[in-house]
């Protein structure tokens, strides 16, 4: 369980998060939307830690974890995707896949590279070659499988399908599907709605900084008001 209550944070005298609150259970995907500059990144970074948040709590499975540096949230358990993706690009697909690894604190059984190679298997293909010179898609392939190889119980994905082909978001799609089954907690932040009715279990919508909207797939698409006010743009 992922446990976000009243976050706060700031970029200098920016104000960007403004009580942020919600939960994701294991198992479950749920996705924030929201337009450009409504904090959803910043939320992910508050998370992480790499955003340092001024007040509130972020708890994994009861864990306080606010406050700590970027590199203890991820050995706690939390596994994240940025935007920019940050591939190391003169290490090869396999190497950067090698610094992923370590050893999990979760109870499931560990990703192996066979297996999320067998998820997008261009990537095997190759993997000897330097991670600079892939394509935006099997970049951000090898970022998540990166991710993954650290045994998360949690995943924060950030715009994983901006500027992908139809075959890579399918794989995409495919692994976080893979990670549900699994029981990790996923939170997606994603754009293509097509892609978020289909995956997402919960859905919440941000503006000026805190969540406005928290309900099911259903209950969003039934709301005309939430679309118009924080999504659609005039």
């Amino acid at each position: 369980m992922l446990d976000i209550a009243n976050l706060h944070a700031a970029y200098g005298h920016i104000k960007v998060l403004n009580g942020v609150t919600f939960q994701v259970p294991g198992g479950s995907i749920a996705t924030i939307l929201g337009r450009n500059g409504s904090g959803r990144s910043s939320t992910c970074k508050a998370v992480m830690g790499l955003l340092p948040p001024s007040r509130g709590t972020v708890k994994l499975s009861g864990r306080e974890l606010a406050g700590m540096p970027a590199h203890e949230i991820a050995h706690a358990g939390i596994g994240y995707v940025p935007e920019d993706r940050q591939i190391f690009r003169n290490l090869t697909v396999d190497e950067n896949m090698t610094i992923g690894v370590k050893a999990g604190v979760s109870p499931r059984p560990a990703w192996t590279r066979d297996e999320l190679y067998d998820v997008f298997p261009r990537l095997r293909e190759r993997r000897n070659i330097k991670a600079g010179f892939l394509s935006g898609g099997e970049q951000q392939m090898l970022t998540l499988f990166r991710s993954l190889l650290g045994n998360p119980d949690v995943m924060l994905i950030d715009e994983p399908t901006e500027g992908l082909a139809p075959k890579v978001i399918d794989a995409l799609a495919e692994a976080i599907l893979e990670m549900k089954r699994r029981g990790l907690a996923i939170l997606l932040l994603e754009q293509k709605l097509s892609m978020v009715m289909r995956l997402t279990d919960k859905v919440f919508v941000m503006g000026r900084g805190e969540i406005v909207f928290s309900g099911s797939v259903s209950e969003f698409q039934a709301n005309d008001v939430v679309r118009s006010t924080w999504l659609e743009v005039s």
